[in-house]
Order: C-alpha cells, then structure tokens, then sequence
C-alpha cells in the first residue's frame, strides 16, 4: 500500500503544489469562500464523488460570526469575476460555503477527514523578497490572506481525493472529506457537526501545517485545546448633551467602561487555566455627548469547556450589571466558539504506527504538546468520541524561515502538502483496506 500510496503522490506532487499556490492567489476568508469551494466541489464531482452542500452540510443556525450581507454579496460577485465555477455557486449564496465529498466503497467503517479552507482577514505582504509576491501567487484579494496554512489544507484534501478515488477498489467503507469554512475565529465547525453530517464517523482526523516546526515532524495527535466563547456586546444607552443636560443621558461608554475592568478581574479558577480578553472598544458618537452606544469584542477561553462556561457566565454577570448600574442595555452576539479537545491516545498510536512504516516523516511524536490555542475541530472530534468513535489531530511540519501564523510574511514549505497526502491516505487505506 505505501508503494502505491508513494507512486501517486509522486505523480500528482506539482498539480497539489499548484492547487495551494491557486488557493493563496485567490484568498477568501469566512463565509466567503465561493471560489474554493466551488473549485473543490468540481474536483472531487470529476473525481467520482457524492458531493454535498451549502444547508445539506451546514446548520444555519449555528454558523457564527457571518459578514454582512452586503460583504457576502459582494465577494459572491468577486468569486464569479475570479473563476469561480458556476454550477456549484447557487448552494453556497448567503455564506454557505464548504463541500463534502463522500466516497462510499462498501460496507465498512466510516472515516472522516477535515481541511479547512478559509483565509485570514488581513493583507498580504507586498515585500519583493516575499515568496509568493516573487512567484506571482500573492494574494489579488487586499481583504484577505492565506497566513496561517489553510490553502495547503485544502490542497493536501485534494489529493487526498485523488489517492482514495484510484484505490477504491481497495477500500471497504464509506470515506468523507470535510472541506469546513470559517475555522478562523472558530465559527464554521460547529454548523457542520450541527448538520449530522459526522454522526456515522467512527475516525476522524484533521491537521495543521506548522510555521516553526521543520518540515518532516510529524505530531500524531496535538491536544490541549482551549475552550472558547468568542462575543461581541453592544451596549445601548441615551444620548444627552454633555454640558447642558448630562444627567438626561445614559452613558453606554461609561457602562462598557465599567465592565472592561471588571472582566478583567474575574477570579481565577483552581481546576485550570482561564483566560479573557477584550480585543476592540468602540464607543461614542461625538466629544459633546454623551455616547449613546459602545461594542466590546470579547472573548473567554478555558482549559475545559467548563472552564471556558464558568469564564462566559461570570463575564454576562459583570456585562449585565455594568449595564444596568449605567441605564443602559445590552445585547450579546455570538462570534466563534470551540470546546476543549483531546486527541484518543489509541488513534494517536496508530498513527505513529503507520507512519513509522512509511519512511515519510524524519521525527515522529506521540505526545500532545502545549496548549494555548483553540481550534474548532474539537466540536467534530467531540461528536465524533461521543458516539463511539476515535479521533486525532495531527501537526505536521512546513518551516520556511520561522514566518509566525498569521503574520504579513507567512508562507509553508511546499515540500510538506506530500507529506500531509500520504499520511491522510494511509490512515484512510489502513482502515479501510
């Protein structure tokens, strides 16, 4: 199976390459993922995939943290102007982005494996020493940048798509690749794992190219997610003029005021780490009134999701009673969220089982490193464990020069998009083969 495994991947090495390179071009961020997804969803149709979309995969409810509509709109046109393929756009509009494609080769475990697609809301660097500006695959969308390694996700999915469709023959099972939008500020999971779409999995797998970790490590299965509620508030008070009649006035500034400094004085907790932050405060109309309005971006983090409830209920309690100490209100907005998550040890274990087998990765790791971050991922690992299932997420490195995540400079080591082809596949061929 490696030989065959190897022998495809070689042939189709450049075309991955390019696929991400294409990807990076065209960056689209959260929810306005047109072009990618409709570029995905032609591949794996033509590749001989069932293919779902837009609501089929997403539940409307649960997506979080959507553009405007005027945004959505707009970047569907953009996507259209960009090459996008039009069979496949009618089921994304309004943000629906994201495409399974489901490979059914008989009876069979069922096998789940997410790529993430969406880029960072950030510009690109226009540096002439910035590879991708050097190569022409800098990103034409001034709104949007593949930072942090999504585009080669999307690319390794593909042929990972390529590899499974030669060997069906082989398989016995059922294998679905999740293309999931919006992982940035942890929004898109959560609609897919709401949809059903995962509740037959038995393994799931997901991994992230790592800046920083040289090419050839591979992390079987990372863990120690943070849990976290991402929020905006937006308070509401009564403007007055603030010379004249200030006591008429409902100071929404002083109200969010208030609770910023509060909020940061939450109480730690004896169980685990926790963590708030309150990224932007927006408040006011004019130097003469008393402001009317303010908006917090939020947000809390847990080592559990205990925690991470324990950091969102005290922050309402503060939130609420800011507001009302002021005369104001308040209204909450569901921003991101993701649960604390932990790869199983058993799945980890086969993974470094396989991988040793295979010769493709020069250091291999089992233990799940540091925690600090969060990743949506956890709400389909979640499910996945709840109903019986294994799952894992896995790192493997992509150094090009110690570019941080989400920084102007970002950019991978191409020669890892193989790397990461192989090991999804294998995993796929080794329980299903």
């Amino acid at each position: 199976m490696n030989k065959m495994v190897e022998a495809i991947v070689s042939r189709i090495e450049q075309n991955v390459v390019e696929w991400r390179r294409d990807f990076h071009k065209y960056a689209e961020s959260a929810w306005t993922e047109f072009r990618t997804t409709s570029i995905i969803a032609q591949h794996l149709e033509q590749l001989g995939y069932e293919i779902q979309l837009g609501k089929d995969i997403l539940k409307d409810e649960d997506r979080m943290g959507l553009p405007s509509e005027t945004e959505l709109s707009e970047h569907y046109q953009r996507a259209m102007n960009q090459g996008a393929i039009e069979k496949y756009l009618p089921s994304t509009k309004g943000g629906f982005t994201g495409v399974v494609g489901i490979l059914r080769c008989g009876e069979g475990p069922v096998v789940g494996m997410r790529f993430d697609i969406d880029a960072v809301d950030m510009k690109e660097s226009d540096s002439a020493d910035h590879r991708p500006v050097k190569e022409g695959f800098a990103s034409v969308n001034d709104s949007a940048m593949h930072s942090c390694g999504h585009d080669g996700h999307a690319a390794i999915g593909m042929g990972v798509a390529v590899v499974l469709a030669e060997l069906k023959e082989q398989l016995k099972g059922t294998v679905k690749l999740v293309f999931q939008p919006a992982e940035e500020g942890v929004r898109g999971a959560k609609a897919i794992v709401g949809s059903g779409i995962l509740d037959d999995v038995d393994y799931m797998f997901a991994s992230h190219l790592g800046s920083g970790t040289p090419t050839g490590i591979l992390a079987c299965g990372r863990g120690n997610f943070l849990a976290t509620d991402k929020f905006d508030v937006f308070f509401t008070g009564a403007p007055a003029h603030a010379g004249g009649a200030p006591q008429k006035g409902n100071n929404a500034l002083l109200a969010a005021a208030t609770a910023v400094v509060n909020l940061y004085a939450i109480p730690r907790n004896s169980n685990g780490a926790t963590r708030i932050n309150i990224g932007r405060f927006n408040a006011g109309t004019g130097r003469n009134v008393i402001a009317p309005s303010a908006h917090l971006a939020v947000e809390t983090r847990g080592q559990t999701t205990e925690l991470s409830q324990y950091m969102y209920n005290y922050a309402l309690r503060i939130l609420e009673n800011a507001a009302a100490m002021h005369g104001c209100s308040i209204k909450l907005k569901a921003m991101g969220g993701a649960q604390s998550g932990k790869s199983d040890e058993k799945l980890v274990q086969r993974v470094y089982e396989v991988a040793q087998k295979s010769n493709i990765f020069s250091e291999i790791y089992t233990e799940p490193g540091r925690g600090g971050g969060s990743e949506d991922y956890t709400y389909m690992m979640t499910r996945v464990q709840e109903n019986g299932g294994l799952a894992t997420f896995m790192g493997i490195g992509a150094d090009l020069g110690g570019w941080a995540h989400h920084t102007a400079e970002f950019d991978i080591d191409e020669a890892a998009l193989s790397k990461g082809v192989q090991i999804f596949s294998l995993m796929a061929l080794d329980i299903l083969g």
